[in-house]
């Protein structure tokens, strides 16, 4: 089987690559797992250094793996430029916290000595999607490294570049050979992996159906896994909140990397004392937003992905306009290339898939609500728990709605997004565990328990 990774933009094939058979990933699993006995018996200082060249890597060849993102799923460049600097800010976070996440911890008992020591579990498995395929991998995989675990990549199959241009970051940086390797294969030789004894734990960021899947099979081997699934963010702006910021924040937050995000605004509920002139502000800034060339500094809206998500979309909003709505379409086309315009849905429904299914893509539903308690009523009704974002001038008032949102990350007048340092994730069907800080570092270790007597 090959791998195509195709442009969004010119349409043209970038790469082919091809898979390897599950004989393969066995013999290069074997290697892994002898690494992985030097690799966690080094002094945790010694592998920090590692992920500290790490991020001057990432830094110095910025543009090169910005441009290999872009080719590859079509971010706007400057996006993919952050990614990028983002992926080294994590190498820096853990270079200078993880050492002192992973003390001992000492424990008063009856006993002459208690501790509790975080030891690496192994081999892990990390599935990667395409939509941050730099950002996302070295979430996985910077935490699990530092704490002395080895991790193997499989990436989404259309950003099989940017997974083997990461696996040269850290051979660069001087880590050993296979403590981070990338294995191209399908995802019936994923599953076979987590289905055998050659892991040790696993995490997924995907679709919820992915999520089912791995989780089952996981479940079954009793191993440990972390699921970040998706999410139908509420953006909620009470009838106090500041509008115009509001609004441009909100395009921000819906129309980055097109909407291609799990923690992108998907809902926006406003109160209807507010609803015409957010309307109005949120119009404003639409209409500014620059649709073309990815690899064009000026583009703020790029392709899609892939060519059947246009389709999707395109099913997505016949349903919405099928049920009264009157979207609102914005900009122009470019004639060549995996595009969809941004669309405003100013009268959107609660039972419209638009606002029902997670969308992954550049459309905006606006949702009325009568009052405060309405609005929170809404943005719980779903079987998503990611992230949510609340605007309101009264920061008590907002920090008591947040508490009733449930979700696993709240804003309150900004936008969700994530940071090492804190921890990143959700509940409900929105996935299980977290990733970053001091409890996704721990995700992946063995809380080791002693209890030391005379």
């Amino acid at each position: 089987m090959e791998l195509k990774s195709i442009n969004p933009y010119t349409e043209e094939l970038n790469w082919k690559y091809e898979t390897l058979s599950f004989r393969e990933c066995e013999k290069q699993i074997e290697k892994t797992r002898s690494s992985f006995e030097d690799w966690s018996a080094l002094p945790i200082e010694v592998r920090l250094k590692y992920l500290e060249k790490a991020a001057t890597i990432l830094r110095k060849k910025a543009r090169n793996y910005a441009e290999i993102i872009t080719k590859e799923m079509g971010k706007p460049i400057r996006e993919a430029l952050a990614e990028i600097e983002k992926c080294a800010w994590v190498c820096d976070y853990y270079t200078e916290n993880a050492a002192e996440f992973l003390k001992p911890e000492p424990v008063r008992t009856e006993a002459e000595k208690s501790y509790i020591s975080f030891e690496p579990l192994g081999i892990l498995l990390g599935i990667m999607p395409w939509n941050f395929p730099f950002w996302q991998s070295f979430r996985f995989a910077v935490p699990a490294l530092s704490a002395g675990n080895v991790c193997l990549l499989k990436p989404a199959s259309n950003v099989p570049g940017s997974a083997l241009e990461i696996e040269k970051v850290f051979l660069e940086a001087g880590f050993p050979k296979n403590v981070f390797k990338t294995l191209l294969i399908d995802s019936k030789n994923a599953m076979k992996i987590i289905d055998s004894e050659l892991i040790d734990g696993v995490t997924l960021t995907g679709s919820g159906a992915a999520g089912k899947a791995v989780g089952a099979l996981a479940g079954k081997r009793i191993k440990p896994l972390v699921l970040e699934l998706g999410g139908s963010d509420p953006f909620i702006v009470l009838e106090d909140a500041e509008l115009e910021q509001a609004a441009q924040t909100a395009v921000q937050a819906r129309f980055m990397n097109s909407g291609q995000s799990c923690i992108a605004a998907k809902r926006f509920i406003v109160l209807e004392a507010v609803a015409e002139e957010f309307l109005e502000n949120f119009d404003k800034y639409l209409q500014q937003l620059k649709m073309g060339d990815p690899l064009d500094a000026e583009t703020d809206l790029g392709p899609l992905a892939k060519a059947e998500f246009v389709g999707e979309l395109e099913n997505i909003l016949k349903d919405a306009e099928k049920q009264g709505a009157k979207p609102k379409i914005y900009g122009t086309k470019p004639e060549k290339g995996f595009f969809f315009s941004p669309t405003l849905i100013p009268n959107a429904k609660s039972e419209m898939k638009v606002c029902s299914l997670e969308v992954f893509g550049p459309i905006a539903p606006l949702l009325t609500v009568k009052d405060e308690s309405e609005a929170l009523k809404l943005a719980n009704s779903t079987e998503f728990g990611l992230g949510g974002a609340i605007w309101s001038k009264d920061l008590k008032r907002a920090e008591s709605f947040a508490k009733k949102l449930k979700a696993g990350i709240v804003a309150v007048n900004g936008m969700v997004k994530s940071d090492p340092n804190l921890p990143f994730g959700g509940i409900k069907k929105s996935g299980v565990g977290r990733e970053l800080s001091h409890y996704g570092l721990k995700e992946f270790v063995n809380i080791k328990t002693f209890v030391i007597n005379k």
